[in-house]
């Protein structure tokens, strides 16, 4: 069956897999092969954590494209319509955008069973491929390890905080959800953890992996100064920055995790502080 519209998309991958949630990569990656995506050919930036990968996704989206980078944001779940997982510049995929892309998943496909999470993550990819973007940010559906969106290797990988979530799937205690968290780390790349108080297994797992891990209090820092604040590193200085527009003290431990990020792609994809200060307002 080819579904024809949206909602006749969405009923069809809602009941291919006889589970919604099982968590895998080896079904992901073989349609990514098929679908000639398992390379994609923009930078990656992956993020996790229990709490505050959208609004990190948001910010890093927002700062991105003040720097004037055509950029791909995926999150998950939507508000109000499936569109809004979806965005390319800012702007939310159209329903025949979806569709396009869905059809292009189905037939690449084959009898690969893929959960809705999955089938629709595939399509968000296909789209930002039609679309030339230059940077993709991927927000994690659950945990990390296991995660569709781990099929695909970030350039960089942002955990945010870790706190005790879908203990059924992830295990009893931090450290045990830390560890599936910090499985979107890779080997020789970028890791960053703006947790304050991160449990051990993320840097046990950066050690395994060989990533090359940054976390906030250790390498890099927040300062309040003048009634804004600053990231301060080792290397540099971010300074005179205003405060998140997003609500919630919280948000600038978020901001912290996307200039960090920004900061070690800086060679190949530069923010100036200009971007950066637009993006945060």
């Amino acid at each position: 069956m080819i579904a024809k519209s949206l909602a006749d998309w969405l009923d069809l991958i809602e009941r291919l897999h006889p589970r919604s949630i099982e968590l895998g990569l080896d079904r992901v990656r073989a349609v990514l092969q098929t679908a000639g995506l398992a390379n994609p050919p923009f930078a990656v930036i992956t993020v996790a954590g229990t709490n505050g990968k959208g609004s990190t996704v948001a910010m890093c989206d927002a700062m991105l494209r003040a720097g004037g980078y055509r950029v791909g944001a995926y999150t998950s779940p939507h508000l109000v319509q499936y569109n809004e997982r979806v965005r390319v510049d800012g702007v939310m995929a159209s329903d025949e955008e979806l569709c396009r892309a869905f059809e292009r998943i189905e037939q690449s496909r084959g009898t690969t069973s893929l959960t809705y999470f999955e089938f629709g993550t595939l399509a968000a990819l296909e789209i930002f491929r039609a679309r030339a973007i230059e940077i993709a940010v991927l927000e994690v559906g659950m945990g990390g390890r296991l995660d569709a969106v781990n099929a695909v290797d970030p350039d960089v990988a942002v955990v945010t905080s870790i706190g005790i979530d879908h203990t059924a799937w992830l295990g009893p205690d931090r450290e045990a959800i830390g560890r599936e968290k910090a499985g979107i780390f890779r080997s020789r790349r970028p890791a960053i953890c703006c947790d304050p108080a991160p449990p051990a297994s993320i840097a046990e797992v950066a050690t395994m992996v060989s990533a090359e891990l940054k976390q906030r209090g250790r390498d890099f820092f927040i300062d309040s100064a003048n009634g804004g604040w600053m990231l301060r590193t080792p290397e540099r200085m971010r300074a005179g920055l205003p405060h998140p527009a997003l609500r919630g003290a919280f948000q600038l431990n978020n901001a912290s995790a996307v200039l960090a990020a920004l900061d070690v792609l800086q060679d190949r994809l530069p923010v100036s502080m200009a971007a950066v200060r637009r993006g945060l307002i």
